[in-house]
């Protein structure tokens, strides 16, 4: 438990000409973490009538601090002027939408673009100011603090019937608003590390600040922005089917890259390089990932984000290409054991960014240097596992399936053509996989629970699947079996599924086609992909 954070908090009520003046000064900003300003009219609309009814509307929570996010975005739609260095600056931690409400609303200047609001004095209602919409008793709030419009609009109203009324509700309109004081607690000599926990649990908007978040914020400059920088390199791997990985990913190859970790200290370490550094580090990390991505879509197949089956793999295979711009065949042949153990073994599932920064090194040495032994990494379903294990698609497992059967180059059972595997495996939403014993028909004989197991799934086409159906395999199959003649064995040999000339699916059962494939699927992964 902490205790030393409320040490350093005030809380003290301001008008909204003092925040509307530290606004215009820049002594308030918006860090480039928060969100951008998201309200709809009716909510801003909502705000400006319970200020005006003395409701209550919640606090603003600043940190107040010398260390300055040049990142920070102006409030809403409005450019802020530049501070110095020296005086500091409140950044804005929660409520940012009604600042960025109160400021357009009174304190821009009134031929500004951005939201405008007037109150209809006849009315009593609050809108948004258009063009279209403005008749002389609706009054625009940005006149509010300033004295000599306010006073020429005010001196308008005696031209209108019911003047006295009007002028009557303006003032009480200016009471409430100039008299109301909105509660402002402030953080002091606060580091940003110790503020990104505060933000993550006050923000009522549950936007979670990340440390990919933090660390933009922290390395901006004007000549230098690290969100465009890894925008970049995504738009680099976005021709080989990666441009989807997450921008936090980059964040964690760019720390691998400088200092061989990927926890959050060795992150933040990134604030310390000097722009030239990091720019330099980013080309650096680029040219890694798509070193790491080329061979992830050559050996593996994996063509997409999509069926990466850990963000570790993408990072340690990026590492090893750090200083290593191709792989020898014996090289190559390590880095697939890896590949194969580290997936089927779900070595990343638990341990997170201490065990994957530990395997950086481990890793490359293996693979580069021939030290240690392929088996530390994890090993491959023995033979009942594949009848057991649920085909899942977020799961490690399965994903090193799906790509075993394409390393395996099926070819369709309906025609015998092979399948497009670059297509089936750009996106888990090809669906390019499926059910070989139909799951209706499994559920109609009992079984149900062992219907989706990685056994039971083959990579065929959709029309395929439709022939299939939900027919029975001993209705189906020997159909199929005589569509494909002599090449019926090589097909179903290419799909890693028992031989016709050698199973009888006619008369087996499911269990006896389980137990034949996982003899199959175990010895292709044993002496196919861990020797190849």
């Amino acid at each position: 438990m902490k205790h030393g954070i409320s040490t350093k908090l005030t809380t003290e009520t301001s008008y909204f000409s003092q925040l509307i003046a530290d606004i215009k000064k820049g002594e308030i900003k918006i860090p480039q973490f928060q969100r951008k300003f998201v309200w709809k009219d009716n909510q801003a609309l909502e705000l400006l009538d319970s200020i005006a009814n003395g409701y209550p509307i919640g606090s603003v929570l600043l940190w107040k601090t010398v260390e300055k996010l040049n990142a920070a975005r102006d409030l809403g739609s409005f450019r802020l002027p530049k501070t110095d260095e020296i005086t500091p600056t409140n950044y804005v931690l929660d409520g940012q939408q009604r600042l960025t409400v109160v400021y357009s609303c009174l304190g821009a200047d009134e031929n500004e673009g951005g939201y405008t609001a007037g109150y209809d004095l006849s009315k009593e209602e609050f809108l948004e100011l258009k063009q279209e919409n403005f008749r002389p008793e609706i009054f625009p709030l940005r006149k509010m603090l300033h004295t000599t419009s306010l006073l020429n609009y005010r001196t308008s109203l005696l031209s209108l019937p019911d003047a006295s009324i009007l002028q009557e509700r303006l003032d009480g309109l200016l009471t409430a608003f100039t008299q109301y004081k909105l509660p402002v607690v402030t953080l002091k000599d606060l580091t940003i590390e110790e503020v990104c926990p505060i933000f993550e649990r006050i923000n009522s908007s549950g936007t979670r600040l990340s440390t990919y978040d933090l660390m933009v914020a922290a390395t901006w400059a004007e000549d230098f922005d690290l969100n465009e920088k890894v925008a970049s390199v995504l738009s680099a791997l976005d021709s080989k089917g990666y441009g989807s990985t997450e921008r936090a990913t980059v964040l964690k190859a760019l720390s691998a890259m400088h200092l061989g970790s990927i926890q959050d200290k060795s992150l933040r370490a990134l604030r310390e390089l000097s722009t030239i550094e990091i720019e330099a580090l980013a080309e650096k990390t680029e040219q890694a990932l798509k070193s790491a991505v080329d061979a992830l879509s050559t050996q593996f197949r994996i063509h997409s984000w999509d069926f990466l089956s850990y963000e570790a793999i993408l990072l340690i295979a990026s590492y090893i290409f750090r200083d290593c711009k191709e792989l020898s065949a014996a090289q190559a042949k390590r880095l697939s054991q890896w590949f194969w153990r580290a997936s089927f073994g779900e070595r990343y599932k638990i341990g997170g960014e201490n065990f994957v920064s530990r395997d950086l090194e481990i890793v490359k040495s293996y693979v580069l240097q021939d030290e240690g032994s392929g088996e530390q990494f994890g090993g491959v379903p023995n033979e009942p596992e594949w009848g057991k294990a649920q085909f899942r698609n977020n799961v490690s497992r399965s994903r090193a399936y799906i790509l075993a059967l394409a390393s395996a180059g099926p070819r369709n059972l309906s025609n015998g053509m092979a399948v497009d595997v670059q297509y089936a495996l750009s996106g888990f939403n090809k669906k390019e996989y499926h059910h070989f014993y139909p799951r209706a028909y499994l559920k109609a004989i009992g079984y149900g629970d062992a219907s989706n197991v990685l056994g039971n799934i083959v990579m065929i086409t959709s029309n395929t699947n439709k022939i299939i159906s939900d027919n029975p395999p001993e209705k189906y199959i020997p159909d199929i079996v005589k569509s494909l003649g002599s090449e019926s064995d090589a097909v179903f040999k290419s799909n890693l599924l028992p031989l016709p000339s050698e199973f009888n699916y006619s008369r087996a059962s499911y269990e006896d086609f389980l137990q034949a494939r996982g003899k199959i699927l175990t010895a292709y992964v044993s002496n196919t992909l861990l020797t190849s």
